[in-house]
């Protein structure tokens, strides 16, 4: 069930999953219900800064390539607006290319980036360590993590 509400519940974070692949999508938002999430979705960056801007997720997981306003102009739109500034970003991509320019990462203030395909309780995991308290955003280079 997609949940549509404020992000209150520690024990229960609200993800906004950004992925335009209606499957894939699906999958993540099975996957983080089970493992506890709150999911709200967005199929391209334009509806995902609405979404995130309304509701105010704890966490956002976003492909980098998604249709309109892509995951990196939607990562920096984020950065750029004072009540989502703070909100960790998990980034997925298949485009390996993408990994020749990190800074490109580290200006969208994007924490971490896995290359797909990556198996949802990596993300999930990934997710938890991005909401703990001790976790800094925005300090050094991001992580990116291939986990095929």
């Amino acid at each position: 069930m997609q949940t549509e509400g404020g992000a209150t519940s520690t024990a229960n974070p609200l993800v906004l999953i950004v992925e335009d692949d209606l499957r894939t999508r699906m999958m993540y938002r099975e996957y983080l219900q089970h493992d506890g999430f709150r999911t709200i979705d967005a199929h391209n960056g334009h509806q995902a800064l609405e979404k995130a801007r309304d509701l105010r997720p704890q966490a956002v997981l976003t492909d980098l390539a998604v249709p309109g306003m892509d995951g990196f102009e939607f990562c920096r739109a984020l950065r750029e607006h004072p009540t989502t500034r703070s909100i960790p970003i998990l980034a997925v991509t298949g485009h390996s290319e993408y990994l020749e320019h990190p800074d490109r990462f580290t200006q969208a203030g994007i924490a971490h980036v896995l290359i797909k395909p990556c198996a949802p309780d990596v993300i999930a995991g990934e997710l938890r360590r991005l909401l703990r308290p001790s976790t800094s955003l925005g300090a050094g280079d991001p992580r990116v993590t291939q986990t095929s």
